[in-house]
């Protein structure tokens, strides 16, 4: 049993999901715009956060893995899942959960770059800028946390803990 203790509630993740949706909806106005998930720690803000966009949006899923049962990333990024539309041409909004070390997202970036996107910019809920790399740019930060291992909200620890409502540290147990 894990010992945990709250770091960004429930309203406050609802409010500034609602701010982020708004901020992407002035900026995207009249763009094609595609929303990218990252699986599976991005489903649960992914879903918030689509639905405070008020634009036409398409959305797709890339599921990619660079920490296994660990707490610590492992610096290797393996694509389990790729997109299924066509960029080409289309501005994209990645969507994580938390940007760490930075190593997923440079990698994302580069990878859909490829594929002839008009942009590629990131929405993360945490910013974890301490931990970073590599050096990557979050567009659109939810919350910037300092410290600890992260759950809740999509954040997991071994595939477990993402249910909870609001975002917590782990303080021991793991």
């Amino acid at each position: 049993m894990i010992e945990k203790e709250e770091v960004v509630s429930r309203k406050e993740i609802a409010k500034r999901v609602k701010e982020l949706g708004q901020a992407i909806t002035r900026e995207y106005s009249g763009r094609q715009l595609v929303v990218i998930g990252i699986l599976n720690g991005a489903f649960i803000f992914l879903a918030d956060l689509v639905r405070e966009i008020e634009l036409p949006i398409e959305i797709d899923f890339i599921r990619v893995s660079s920490y296994g049962s660990s707490t610590c990333s492992s610096g290797a990024v393996q694509c389990a899942k790729d997109t299924e539309l066509d960029l080409a041409g289309k501005d994209v909004i990645l969507v994580e959960d938390i940007v760490d070390t930075g190593r997923t997202l440079a990698c994302l970036k580069e990878h859909l770059a490829a594929r002839k996107t008009k942009s590629v910019r990131i929405c993360a809920l945490i910013d974890k800028k301490e931990r970073r790399e590599v050096e990557v740019t979050v567009d659109y930060a939810g919350f910037v946390v300092a410290e600890g291992f992260l759950v809740g909200y999509g954040l997991d620890y071994a595939e477990q803990h993402r249910q909870y409502p609001a975002i917590y540290k782990i303080v021991s147990g793991v």
